[in-house]
């Protein structure tokens, strides 16, 4: 009985059975010497292919909407009741076998989401009651301790607590290389274990991890429209009827019923209502395979047209790991480690990116940092002001001084510059009214920005620019490393927002690459908003237009030119769509093209647009320089993190 139902709802079932019947009814009709038994014979084709269009049909017009299944349907028996009955039989074969072939490709068009859905592991092995039991991804606690071993998939996203190894990550960043796990490293679902033991505290369990989110952020995607989608659905709306008029006309002036219902079968829009979302599931598809979201097709068609990038330079030029480097002591009353102390105590209850650092490098020193402060302040662009132990401790730059009234800053402004022009940080240290000294923080520019500067004017991108809120200098020092061309510097959130709104006024398409808390102003304002290094922040996969799950900075280009090549996949397809329906109508009204012809000829245009459409499913490659995806570092590169190395 189960064989039998899944017979039945094979997509291939009623194609098979109405050819059956069809080449019955060609073989009585040769050998009977009466059609009847031949003709009903291949009626019944026609119903056996054609009831499906009709009910089809009946639905859509009862939402108001005519398709193509009702001019096929309104055809099919039309021709049944002048006595067409090859003519019924064939056209609706043909439909129904097309319609067959579109699922088929279609459902290759989503492979991508099938291959996330299907690496979803199933079984986790966690610790209860010290003991290792056994149980399903989706009934893992928050908390519980996971066991991944060696050749198993992470059932859930979490922290590594014991143990190290090898993980496969390639269904979440797109890249192929193994990445080494050790104490304290975030794991993802759906990962791979290639070596090694990992214990791994759970974080994220069921619809709450990562692989889940990518997989819900990419169904999304491949149903929603773009621009040109919307417009196309509209056109066809007035376009279907318009065809159904145009026969009824053709009917009317000619008396030849045949060639009014073969207007109808040949003006069926079907490739150009397909043209574009095959190419916007496939698109997004491969995105997504190779750890790019794409938020849907609208963002998509938006990215194809991105000619101006800003990117901010912490975490995205750089690793976003700044470290300490310098501690310049400018009162002589105090030591290297009271200024680093007392830096480390205002930082404690800061947000800052560099925070970290200074506080890393005071604990690292064995220095007492321990507590929190007693009010903090932050001053946007500027720094932070606190008040711990009985002293009011600003940390920041010289804005930040001159606001609070610090006059003498002569030595702290000369020690700023001579740190910035090698490429740190400087963030000057007060305690009260008096400048005590200047920390210098770095970080370490990503080996890889460089070739996407140049991998982004390679796809089309005119112009990147930094955007950053640090010195001058220190962010001239980044952009001669990396190639960037303008840098605009010392910025506060609302000022990088002004500079997206003045490209986008001068007619840039802007992208905008940020870590999404102080840029988000920037980010929500820019054409695309991109997120580097999504895995793991649910934030980023659901609000970025794009969301890169790595830290690899060439995806971003990488994302830009598959944008460019699905758009032109997108008016390849509207092409052939138009031109097929075009010369079909011409060969009917000229004479010469029969509806069952039209249909075989509709329906080869439709597999040529999804063909044509999966081509984008095939990896395209990165853009190389030489026999390398990556260039060298350059000599300046290489001096600058030695210098950090040995300091």
């Amino acid at each position: 009985m189960s064989t039998l139902r899944s017979w039945m709802n094979n997509r291939w079932t009623i194609p098979a059975v109405s050819g059956i019947l069809i080449i019955a009814a060609l073989v009585i009709l040769q050998v009977s010497p009466i059609d009847t038994v031949g003709n009903i014979v291949m009626v019944a084709a026609a119903v056996v292919a054609g009831t499906r269009i009709v009910i089809n049909a009946v639905r859509a017009l009862r939402a108001k909407v005519i398709g193509i299944d009702l001019l096929v349907s309104v055809a099919a028996i039309g021709a049944i009741i002048i006595g067409q009955y090859w003519e019924a039989a064939a056209v609706t074969f043909l439909f129904a076998i097309g319609h067959a072939l579109e699922a088929a490709t279609l459902n290759k068009t989503r492979s991508a989401l099938a291959e996330l859905v299907a690496v979803a592991p199933d079984v986790a092995i966690v610790m209860r009651d010290g003991e290792q039991m056994e149980v399903s991804a989706g009934a893992v606690i928050m908390g519980e301790t996971v066991l991944v071993k060696n050749g198993a998939k992470v059932p859930v996203d979490g922290e590594v607590i014991g143990g190290t190894g090898t993980l496969d990550e390639a269904s979440i960043t797109g890249e192929s290389m193994p990445v080494e796990k050790m104490i304290g490293d975030r794991v993802f679902a759906g990962t791979v274990s290639r070596s090694g033991f990992l214990q791994v505290s759970a974080t994220g369990v069921g619809a709450d991890t990562t692989l889940a989110r990518i997989i819900h952020r990419v169904e999304d995607a491949q149903d929603a429209k773009a621009k040109t989608q919307v417009f196309m659905d509209r056109f066809s709306s007035w376009y279907t009827p318009a065809i159904m008029v145009l026969a009824l006309v053709v009917g009317l002036l000619t008396t030849d019923i045949v060639l009014a219902l073969t207007l109808l079968v040949i003006g069926c829009p079907g490739a150009l209502v397909i043209s574009i979302p095959v190419s916007i599931v496939a698109g997004i598809g491969r995105a997504a395979k190779d750890g790019i979201l794409i938020k849907g097709g609208e963002f998509l068609e938006t990215s194809a047209k991105i000619t101006a990038v800003a990117v901010d330079k912490t975490g995205t030029l750089t690793m976003g790991r700044p470290r300490v480097t310098d501690v310049v002591v400018l009162d002589k009353s105090m030591t290297r480690e009271q200024v680093l102390t007392w830096a480390g105590r205002a930082e404690a209850g800061s947000e800052h990116p560099l925070a970290r650092a200074i506080l890393d490098a005071a604990v690292g020193e064995g220095l007492s940092v321990t507590g929190l402060p007693e009010s903090i302040e932050p001053v946007p662009g500027k720094g932070i002001v606190v008040n711990t132990s009985g002293r009011r401790v600003l940390i920041g730059n010289l804005a930040l001084l001159a606001q609070y009234g610090i006059e003498d800053t002569a030595a702290a402004a000369r020690v700023a510059d001579e740190l910035a022009e090698s490429g740190r940080t400087p963030m000057i240290v007060a305690i009260d009214d008096a400048v005590v000294g200047v920390v210098g923080v770095a970080d370490e520019v990503r080996p890889d920005a460089a070739q996407m500067v140049t991998n982004l004017h390679a796809a089309g991108v005119k112009r990147v620019i930094m955007l950053t809120g640090d010195a001058p200098l220190v962010a001239n020092a980044i952009a001669s490393i990396t190639g960037v061309g303008e840098v605009r510097a010392s910025l506060l959130p609302e000022e990088k927002l002004n500079i997206v709104t003045q490209l986008q006024a001068e007619g840039y398409v802007v992208a905008m690459v940020g870590d999404g808390v102080n840029d988000a102003p920037a980010l929500a304002t820019a054409n695309i908003g991109v997120a580097m290094g999504a895995a793991g922040s649910a934030v980023a996969v659901e609000t970025a237009d794009i969301a890169l799950m790595g830290d690899n900075l060439l995806k971003l280009p990488e994302a830009i030119s598959l944008a460019r090549r699905t758009v032109n996949n997108m008016r390849q397809n509207i092409a052939i769509a138009l031109i097929t329906v075009t010369l079909l109508l011409l060969g009917v009204l000229l004479g010469g093209v029969t509806m069952s012809i039209g249909m075989l000829v509709h329906e080869a245009s439709v597999l040529i647009v999804i063909i044509n459409a999966m081509r984008l499913l095939r990896s395209h490659g990165r853009y190389t320089v030489g026999t390398s995806t990556i260039s060298p570092p350059t000599e300046e590169h290489h001096e600058y993190t030695t210098a950090l190395q040995h300091r």
